[in-house]
């Protein structure tokens, strides 16, 4: 699901940089954790009544960004005028590449830059997790190079990896630089083909460049974040060696942690209460004429804390429900067998509505996350035998473990 929003939207788009000329088609702060944070800063503002047009500041200098960039990139307080540069850079890169991505569209006003959005369901997507981001940016990557007839020595490099190989592909993309964009000089040209060498590298499990050579290693996630220390470290627990399907799948008790939690805590609350119209997603007597005003880990967080930031282990009841059928008695400890097994069977509806577009909301959910969730939760390998998009199946293991 998540290949086919990007590619539908990505094929009504030309990204040709020879008919643009845009040399920030992408830039030095695009890795896919920049990108993703920034789009869930202006999907924040948006949900908060912020209006278009906006500007950059208009996003970084609200409480929501200033308290995140500073938790999950170490950056210094964002309104001191010591530090404007670089948070102009910061968040201008990214909102830049998803204006010339055809995310967002950009008109100048003097000296100013106002964005506007051209596709919501795009930005929000973008914005859910860092997984869709790194997806959309290898997509989008690996797009604009082949619109722009510049695909064939990276595809070469990918597969002879050699000093020759890479020898080529960076002095190809250098002139390419030189010759259709307003890039000038050798240095700028190499920031911009690290981020794009590198994160397609990792989607194809290759060598890229590292330090100005070809990479010694497989491209791994940390060569691909954009703080390194901050971010990867607090996401894997300094595991460098992470796997691409297991990324994200590790719970560290840690400022990026929180802000995944309740990010997605927050997502779900939104599509709840804007596609759905704060319907609880369980329906039974504590649910009629409430509102869902809670979101639910069926799986609780205490002991499952991995499972924490799925969409796929939230569900939104009503007050009642949950601190009545989920907790029983008020007592957040404890978890009522007979309700979790409510919560699931409801949960699995909401995906497959969701997944086979019967619900005429956004794509919020994924098949294999939620296959993830039912595995680690019920403590099973039932749910990875499944064939995508079998939720009879789905129902049918998740009866036989109660």
């Amino acid at each position: 699901m998540t290949n086919r929003l990007l590619q539908e939207f990505l094929n009504r788009h030309c990204y040709d940089i020879r008919q643009s000329g845009n040399g920030r088609w992408i830039d030095q702060k695009c890795a896919f954790d920049t990108v993703c944070f920034v789009a869930d800063c202006i999907v924040d503002y948006l949900h908060e009544g912020g209006s278009e047009p906006f500007e950059s500041p208009q996003i970084w200098h609200r409480d929501y960004s200033i308290e995140n960039v500073m938790r999950l990139f170490g950056k210094p307080d964002p309104t001191t005028r010591s530090t404007l540069d670089e948070y102009n850079k910061f968040f201008r890169q990214p909102l830049k590449m998803l204006s010339a991505a055809g995310v967002l569209s950009e008109m100048r006003k003097g000296s100013k830059i106002e964005f506007y959005v051209e596709d919501l369901d795009v930005l929000e997507f973008i914005a859910l997790r860092e997984r869709n981001a790194l997806d959309f940016m290898c997509l989008y990557i690996e797009k604009a190079l082949r619109d722009s007839g510049l695909w064939d020595p990276f595809a070469s490099f990918f597969d002879e990896q050699s000093v020759e190989w890479y020898d080529n592909v960076k002095s190809r993309f250098e002139n390419f630089c030189f010759q259709y964009t307003p890039i000038n000089t050798k240095r700028e040209a190499d920031r911009i083909f690290i981020k794009v060498l590198n994160q397609l590298a990792f989607k194809y499990q290759k060598h890229g460049t590292i330090r100005g050579r070809i990479s010694p290693n497989i491209i791994t996630l940390q060569d691909i974040v954009y703080n390194k220390t901050n971010w990867y470290d607090d996401l894997t627990g300094k595991d460098k060696n992470i796997a691409r399907g297991d990324y994200g799948r590790v719970a560290p008790a840690n400022s990026t942690y929180d802000y995944q939690v309740t990010r997605a805590m927050k997502n779900l609350k939104y599509f709840i209460d804007n596609y759905f119209d704060g319907e609880p997603e369980v329906r039974d007597r504590f649910s009629i004429g409430n509102r869902a005003s809670a979101i639910h880990h069926i799986f609780p967080k205490s002991r499952y804390p991995e499972l924490a930031m799925y969409y796929e282990n939230l569900i939104a009841l009503t007050t009642a429900q949950h601190m009545q059928e989920a907790h029983p008695g008020g007592n957040t400890r404890q978890i009522d067998a007979a309700f979790q097994y409510t919560c699931l069977i409801a949960k699995t509806d909401s995906i497959r509505k969701n997944l086979l577009r019967l619900d005429h909301a956004p794509v919020l959910y994924s098949f294999d996350d939620f296959m993830y969730v039912l595995n680690t939760g019920l403590q099973t390998d039932y749910f990875s035998r499944i064939q995508e998009g079998d939720f009879n199946a789905v129902v049918q293991g998740i009866s036989m473990n109660y």
